[in-house]
């Protein structure tokens, strides 16, 4: 297929390029501010709200990452931001998409498991309802920016994406240093739910995507198991071979990160990915201390060999 791409820049696009290549792709990024020649690349100015519809034509799918990182205190400012990049920039692609001759057979959105919002034990599916914060309602606008697309005939995936594992990017290359230095602990009452998902898992479940029609509409990206914060730092204390004693009160944590407390760090969402299973998809990692090894390059000491007693 030839397949656009936005966000090649970010954690998931960079891993999910070359793969889509390897597996014989033509691939266009779609970047902001000049295109280079010879690289494969067409730019467009979401800020400016400019997308050029000749740049969709002959594309057979679109992956759309492009998005301001939610990770830094949130400021006024920041919101806009994060809101902005992911609705407004979602609604430039659909409306350009409007005017495309031929448009593409598949639109693959990323979207975020934020969508449910704080759910405490409640197992989470795709037909769950909303939450009510504001990451619920960024959400739940940007996956209704790509409404014009399905009405165009598109087929549209509004990729949930859960906490990406990850040791060069992403939240837990930022949990990494204290971990290292024995100062990681457990946040809050230490029994809130992360799902998570390997970034191999998530540029697999993506192709399989790309490639599995009877998939549409929400598609939870998330590992079979979600773990509490107090398991995850237990895990991650083991298999970096650190204590994890320093436990941080909840209002420790939203003293040190404001909104984003609530929201990302002491929220509990407890996500299934029902629509991934059912379509057959087969997780690289779907064990927990499993996904974090690889990621970590922290492989299971092999066994030391038994030694047999002499036979006297």
């Amino acid at each position: 297929m030839h397949i656009l791409v936005s966000g090649t820049s970010g954690l998931i696009g960079s891993a999910l390029t070359p793969e889509l290549e390897a597996a014989g792709h033509r691939i266009t990024r779609l970047v902001r501010g000049r295109a280079r020649p010879g690289w494969g690349e067409v730019a467009w100015e979401p800020e400016a709200g400019r997308m050029p519809p000749q740049v969709l034509e002959g594309v057979d799918a679109i992956v759309h990452l492009a998005g301001e990182s939610i990770v830094g205190r949130w400021t006024a400012d920041k919101k806009r931001r994060i809101y902005e990049s992911r609705v407004r920039g979602t609604q430039i692609l659909c409306e350009a998409l409007r005017q495309v001759v031929k448009p593409p057979k598949t639109f693959v959105c990323a979207s975020a498991i934020g969508y449910y919002g704080n759910r405490g034990e409640r197992l989470l599916l795709e037909e769950s309802r909303a939450g009510e914060d504001f990451l619920a309602r960024v959400c739940v606008d940007w996956e209704a920016a790509a409404a014009p697309a399905a009405e165009r005939g598109i087929r549209v995936v509004s990729l949930r994406l859960g906490v990406v594992l990850s040791s060069t990017g992403g939240a837990l290359a930022q949990m990494l240093p204290p971990f290292r230095l024995g100062l990681g602990g457990v946040l809050g009452g230490g029994a809130q739910f992360m799902s998570w998902i390997a970034l191999d898992d998530v540029v697999g479940a993506i192709s399989h995507v790309l490639t599995t029609e009877s998939l549409h509409g929400a598609v939870n990206l998330v590992a079979p198991e979600p773990v509490s914060n107090r398991d995850f730092t237990k895990t991650l204390g083991r298999v970096l071979r650190r204590p994890t004693r320093f436990a941080v009160p909840a209002f420790a944590v939203r003293l040190m990160f404001g909104e984003m407390a609530d929201a990302l760090l002491l929220a509990s969402t407890r996500v299934a990915p029902g629509k991934l299973n059912a379509s057959g998809y087969t997780f690289r990692y779907p064990e927990f201390e499993e996904a974090l090894r690889h990621v970590l390059g922290k492989p299971l000491p092999a066994p030391e060999p038994s030694v047999e007693a002499p036979v006297l």
